[in-house]
């Protein structure tokens, strides 16, 4: 696995250090004005044991597999919906395969194919974590998104019914764009739950990061209903926020005990 990509490793690192992989919203925090609310940046603050129980369920194992199922182009054609189930969606070249990608990181025969050129995922690919819950990268939407994407990706969240949460990627370099303010209203109109993450945080600086934070955080908080409160920041290079994201799909699918999670 690459550097940080496992919890140990990143444990080994001096504690602020750590603190700035694990939990990088925080770091962030930091650069606010003194007094500033920063509630909704702590709203899921699992602890070591979480952690680590979560990152358990994304390492495959004998007994514990982890592997692509299938893809589809239709919901009909998708596999059956027996696990609690997560998705990912957001415009083409959000990185939403190489976040896949990072979360799997720890199986590395877990196929997630990812391309330089935006537009890659065509169909929904599903993946299976064991017997506890199931993963669907969706096709982007925007540039070069397929052009069955709106049949195909409205079907399956108003019908897939063991959705438990979907996650609306978000470049986190340029902000909320026109197209991601569709995938909101599209997800409020079916009143679907969903939380808001930033990718490629490794690539944006300081300044441009706490600008477009702080936006999203006011347009959640002032536009939207069901989504959580809280962003997550991810760099799928650098594995900041990956192992926190990780416990997050295991606490909304119900793979990890409340009181670890709250």
């Amino acid at each position: 696995p690459p550097p940080l990509a496992a919890l140990s490793q990143v444990l080994r690192l001096e504690p602020k250090r750590r603190a700035d992989v694990v939990f990088p919203l925080e770091k962030l925090a930091r650069s606010l004005a003194p007094g500033a609310d920063t509630a909704r940046f702590r709203l899921f603050q699992p602890d070591l044991a979480a952690l680590r129980s979560a990152e358990a369920l994304f390492r495959s194992g004998r007994r514990h597999v982890i592997d692509y199922v299938s893809s589809a182009v239709r919901l009909d054609h998708a596999p059956p919906s027996q696990l609690p189930e997560v998705c990912f969606i957001g415009r083409s070249n959000v990185g939403k395969s190489s976040l896949i990608r990072a979360l799997f990181s720890l199986s590395p025969e877990v196929e997630v194919r990812v391309s330089k050129t935006p537009g890659h995922t065509k169909k929904m690919n599903f993946f299976k974590v064991g017997k506890h819950f199931a993963l669907v990268d969706m096709p982007g939407y925007g540039y070069r998104a397929p052009k069955d994407f709106v049949e195909m990706v409205e079907a399956y969240l108003q019908e897939r019914h063991n959705l438990k949460r979907t996650f609306l990627l978000v470049d986190g370099v340029v902000g909320l764009q026109k197209t991601d303010h569709v995938a909101v209203e599209m997800l409020e109109e079916f009143g679907i739950p969903y939380v808001m993450v930033l990718t490629k945080i490794d690539r944006a600086s300081r300044g441009v990061l706490l600008k477009n934070v702080l936006e999203i955080q006011e347009f959640v908080k002032e536009k939207t209903q069901g989504c959580f409160p809280q962003l997550f920041l991810v760099s799928s290079l650098e594995f900041s926020g990956v192992h926190l994201l990780r416990c997050f799909v295991a606490h909304v699918t119900g793979s990890l005990p409340a009181v670890e999670a709250s």
